[in-house]
């Protein structure tokens, strides 16, 4: 699963620019599902600010009354759940992070552990779905089974994508292997609660 991840860092990026097209919000560091989240979606990869818990455009009722936990939906399936049918064919997107959390231990002394790229990239790209309900914008990060870069820390993963798998994903490709080689690493970082702002420097600690 995905249920914490890290802002991107954009400065120099041609991403910088538009996002200030689009009002930036200040980076943050423990970004949560609920909050607003960046994504670029077809046909011109357009920035996007979108609600990180994706509602079906069918869905009728107040925003409060979407019960369902939708924001990661599995790959694997993606394309046949009622909930993500339609934006499996028609809102692709990607989202970009600097990294993402998972947490091992027992309950009341959980350990989080930051997972980032393994190799010089700053930006993590997340396979992702857009929907728009009404007049809000909506998203789902996709995951996997995890691979043996992360196995041991969770059982599951984003999608993270390279650039070939990039252009397959936002092209419609059904491929359900997507991100198996996604090359990370993690380590431990200071505890932190599910409301703080997250570890500022993330770096690992002894």
């Amino acid at each position: 699963m995905c249920g914490r991840f890290v802002d991107p860092n954009l400065r120099g990026t041609d991403l910088e620019h538009s996002e200030i097209k689009i009002d930036p919000i200040p980076r943050r560091f423990n970004v949560k599902p609920t909050q607003e989240v960046l994504l670029l979606a077809k046909p011109q990869l357009e920035p996007h600010y979108a609600r990180w818990w994706l509602v079906p455009s069918w869905h009728k009722g107040e925003l409060k009354d979407w019960k369902a936990i939708t924001f990661n939906a599995r790959i694997e399936d993606g394309a046949s759940k009622p909930t993500f049918r339609a934006v499996w064919r028609h809102g692709r997107c990607l989202i970009p992070t600097a990294g993402y959390y998972e947490w091992t231990g027992e309950k009341g002394a959980k350990q989080p552990h930051f997972i980032r790229s393994a190799g010089n990239e700053d930006t993590l790209w997340f396979a992702g779905l857009a929907s728009r309900w009404g007049e809000l914008l909506t998203c789902t990060i996709m995951t996997r089974a995890a691979n043996a870069e992360v196995s041991d820390v969770h059982h599951r993963m984003p999608v993270i994508l390279n650039s070939d798998e990039q252009d397959a994903w936002l092209g419609g490709s059904d491929d359900t292997n997507l991100g198996a080689g996604a090359m990370l690493r993690h380590h431990p970082v200071a505890r932190f609660g599910i409301k703080e702002d997250g570890p500022e420097l993330i770096e690992p600690f002894e």
